[in-house]
């Protein structure tokens, strides 16, 4: 019975966040009642004790990136750094590579530290306008901001600063750089295979007679300034070089692991945030004039992390309270024992959670919160490095979390003026069925010792 009760609790989570019940009420009233039917102990005790614990916890890891992304993130659109950038990469490709220049330049923006959100208003007019001129449907359009915007540049590719790349770190005691090779071979399986499969698409759409289509209500406009593309890329490069020098080099000397020793050695996220408030700092200095109200912006990028990391929160709570639950032990057995190689366990779990929350990093801070200590004690005595573990789960969460409910996608056919009926699929092959086979392949080749 209450292991009936927490599997109907997280299908009555994602019922109604699909209805558009938000979380932050939704998730600690489905632990209270998830309590009241197991009766492990008083529901206010699972709210005050349980919940708000692991979700404080988790607002205290990761609000520095957070905050640092999102307001970067708004100086890159307020600049218009973001669409100068978007329209350099998509005009170079030329409007038969329509397909591809949206999805890598979208991905170029997202590896550079760019918030999902922002880039979706950035590239968005470019890319409609790509499609126009060479005829593709437009419906196909969401799949391939999804595929540049919600896939590789997000999970695989070692470095990107988003901050589901951070949530394994303090677990594992890994960096943003975590099992490089399986990440480039996962996030070429990503792109390829997205941009393979709109162009069969479009292809054969076109083949039947179908264009652009008529949408005088778009809303598409791509007048405004537009700083030089090579100055507009320096925010960005600047991301780059400071995560790489700070994970790779000052953070791992003696003298930076002997000096933070004391306060509990060196963090994995202090090189984003870093990197990102620099970039932030040069972003407020050389584009001075194009951002008219500097302070407004940073307000409202502040503002605008907030909810993204309370949202998050609330679910790690809410897996807090499900964390212990006494029937918990039994189903976390039952993941842990699921047949076949050990990483398998890692990818199935995180990419349910996040399919169930419908946020690939909910899923993984659910699964790092409730699992994060058996998958590494799992690593350990399989010989596993606790890289692969990192690399596998967010690459696995990156999967199904893109379910019909998952926020980002309502978002981004919002943006587009389309609906689920038009363009879901395609956003469902390119964002879950393609990334959960880069997963697979990921898994195989990291049993052959491949990291």
């Amino acid at each position: 019975m209450d292991a009936v009760a927490v599997v109907l609790s997280l299908i009555l989570l994602m019922y109604f966040a699909y209805r558009g019940v938000t979380v932050l009420v939704l998730a600690p009233l489905l632990a209270m009642c998830t309590v009241l039917v197991t009766g492990d102990f008083p529901m206010l005790v699972a709210w005050t004790n349980k919940f708000m614990p692991a979700a404080a916890s988790y607002i205290k890891a990761y609000f520095p990136v957070f905050l640092t992304g999102a307001i970067f993130g708004k100086l890159m659109g307020a600049s218009g750094c973001a669409r100068s950038v978007a329209h350099y990469i998509s005009s170079k490709f030329g409007k038969k590579r329509a397909i591809a220049a949206v999805i890598i330049s979208t991905g170029l923006l997202v590896y550079g530290g760019v918030s999902l959100f922002v880039v979706v208003f950035a590239v968005y007019p470019i890319g409609a306008t790509l499609f126009r001129e060479a005829d593709i449907p437009k419906r196909f359009l969401p799949g391939a901001i999804a595929a540049g915007a919600f896939t590789f540049a997000m999970t695989a590719i070692p470095g990107t600063p988003q901050y589901i790349n951070t949530i394994p770190i303090p677990a594992f005691h890994t960096d943003i750089y975590a099992a490089p090779i399986l990440g480039i071979v996962g996030a070429l399986i990503m792109c390829v295979g997205s941009i393979m499969w709109l162009n069969y698409r479009s292809a054969k759409a076109m083949a039947g007679g179908e264009g652009y289509g008529d949408h005088p209500d778009e809303g598409l406009s791509t007048e405004g300034y537009m700083p030089n593309v090579w100055l507009s890329m320096a925010p960005i490069v600047l991301v780059f070089i400071i995560n790489f020098v700070l994970t790779n080099g000052i953070f791992k000397t003696e003298a930076a692991i002997k000096y933070y020793a004391p306060y509990g050695g060196v963090s994995g996220i202090w090189s984003v945030v870093v990197a990102l408030s620099a970039a932030i700092i040069l972003l407020l200095v050389i584009f001075q004039k194009a951002i008219a109200q500097p302070n407004k912006e940073v307000f409202d990028g502040a503002v605008g992390g907030l909810l993204p990391i309370f949202n998050t929160a609330s679910e790690v709570g809410y897996g807090g309270v499900i964390k212990s639950l006494a029937v918990f032990g039994g189903i976390k057995a039952a993941i842990i024992s699921i047949p076949g190689p050990p990483l398998i366990s890692v990818a199935v779990s995180t990419t349910a959670l996040a399919g169930i929350i419908g946020s690939a990093s909910g899923g993984t801070a659910l699964a790092v919160e409730a699992l994060g200590s058996d998958f590494l004690k799992m690593a350990v005595a399989n010989g596993i490095d606790p890289g692969v573990i990192h690399r596998i789960m967010i690459m696995a969460a990156g999967g199904l979390d893109t379910f019909p409910h998952c926020g980002a996608v309502i978002t981004l056919l919002a943006v587009t003026r389309l609906t689920h009926k038009e363009s879901y699929m395609d956003i469902a092959v390119c964002t879950m069925a393609i990334p959960l086979i880069a997963t697979a392949v990921a898994i195989v080749l990291a049993t052959m010792g491949v990291v």
